[in-house]
This record gives C-alpha cells, structure tokens and sequence, in this order.
C-alpha cells in the first residue's frame, strides 16, 4: 500500500481587528515641571482654575516668581496664601509681583529667569497687549532652558496668536471631584485640558485631576459623553 503525504498548509489565524482604543493609544503627557520650559495655558475670561493647573506643575516648597498685570489682578483675583499651601507653595517663599503693563510683567519674568535657584517663575497677563509677541516668548523660553526654570504664561481672554512656547494649553474648570470623606464638600479640583501645541509630546485632550499628596496632575481621557461635557455650564451656570 503506497501512502502519499500532502504538504501540511500552514495555517494563520487573522488577527482580531483592534479597537479604536487599542489602535490609538492615549498619549499623557508628562508634567511640566520636570523640564525647564515655557508653556502657555489660556483660560476664559474669569475661569482662574488655570493658575490650579499651573500650580500644580510647580516644584512643591521651591520659591516661586509671581508676576501679573493690573488687569489681570483685577479681574482673576490675587494669589490667596492658603490656596497656595493647598498646591504646596510656601507663600513666605512666593515673590508677587503687580505690574502696570504687560510690558513690565515680561521684563520681571525675563530678569527673574535668570536666577536658576527659583522652582518656577508665573506671569498673568489679560487680553492681547502689542508687547507680547513671538521675539519676546522666543526670549523667555530661552532663558527658561538654559536657566533650567518652569515658566508659565498664563493668558486670560486671548487669542492663540504665534508663540515660542514649548507647550501650549486650553484649560477649562470642572466640577470638583468627589471629597472622599464629605460628599457635601468639595474634593480635589479638576481640569479640561487640550494640548494644542507641542514639541515633545503629542497633542490631546485630557481631563486632569490634582493628587495633593503626590503633587501630580492625573491625566485621563477626555468625557465623549454630550451631556457630561456640559457639566460645568450646567452646573454653575457660565
């Protein structure tokens, strides 16, 4: 009996599709306050959440350079000291400075640059002053690298005109989180965030939360859901 063997086809299994999920991993970038950059992050008129989020990227009991325009200070409000502890800034190790004109906010943030001991230096500046173009970020982003100091630029009811910064973001305040021992108080703040311009990361959207004891922004993805989106609208009635 002759036996006549067939070539054994090998078999290959199609691979599941993957999901979207899957396919498009989420990108989270890391926080800010491990490279010496300059990050814009603009916000809404009176939403001052932004400088929570900023706050949050600040080296925790570091001295910290705080300078704003007259505009600005009227309009978002001082730095409140135990606001500032609840972020891990010392106010006794806080220098507040209030300039005049956009200008001089600038130039203070360009001259404290330039001490390489702070944890970070702030500036706060309203609406779309001539004095804030790309030479002067250009500036500040240069001097915040080779002084290996965080700065920020918190701009309030501007536009997104061309900018040197390494990082740009849109925030935007949300509910609180729940308090995990009192559901009547509010918990840790929370944060709608999009990365619309950046040089070591890729863009996004983002809820971020703030962990205090581990003084880090959590980010997550951002809420798909229409109705949850309109959460903090609904809620306080912007």
């Amino acid at each position: 009996m002759s036996v006549t063997l067939l070539p054994i086809r090998r078999l290959s299994v199609p691979a599941a599709p993957l999901s979207r999920e899957a396919a498009a991993p989420r990108l989270v970038p890391p926080p800010l306050a491990k490279a010496a950059q300059l990050a814009e992050v603009f916000a809404a008129s009176r939403d001052t959440g932004a400088t929570g989020f900023v706050l949050a990227q600040v080296p925790a009991g570091r001295p910290v350079v705080w300078v704003l325009d007259r505009m600005a200070a009227q309009e978002a409000g001082w730095p409140y000291g135990p606001g500032l502890r609840g972020f891990g800034v010392d106010p006794d190790r806080l220098v507040l400075v209030c300039a005049r004109r956009a200008a001089d906010v600038l130039w203070s943030m360009e001259e404290a640059l330039g001490c390489r001991s702070l944890g970070a230096v702030i500036g706060e500046i309203w609406g779309m002053p001539k004095a804030l173009d790309f030479t002067v970020t250009k500036r500040l982003a240069i001097r915040a690298e080779r002084a290996g100091v965080p700065c920020f630029l918190i701009r309030y009811a501007a536009e997104e005109t061309l900018s040197a910064a390494r990082r740009r973001w849109r925030v935007t305040s949300l509910a609180s989180a729940p308090h995990p021992y009192d559901p009547r108080a509010p918990g840790a703040p929370r944060w709608r965030t999009t990365l619309f311009r950046a040089r070591d990361t890729k863009p996004g959207d983002w809820e971020a939360g703030y962990d205090r004891q581990a003084h880090r922004l959590d980010f997550s993805a951002a809420v798909s859901d229409p109705a949850l989106a309109q959460e903090p609208e609904r809620r306080f009635g912007s």
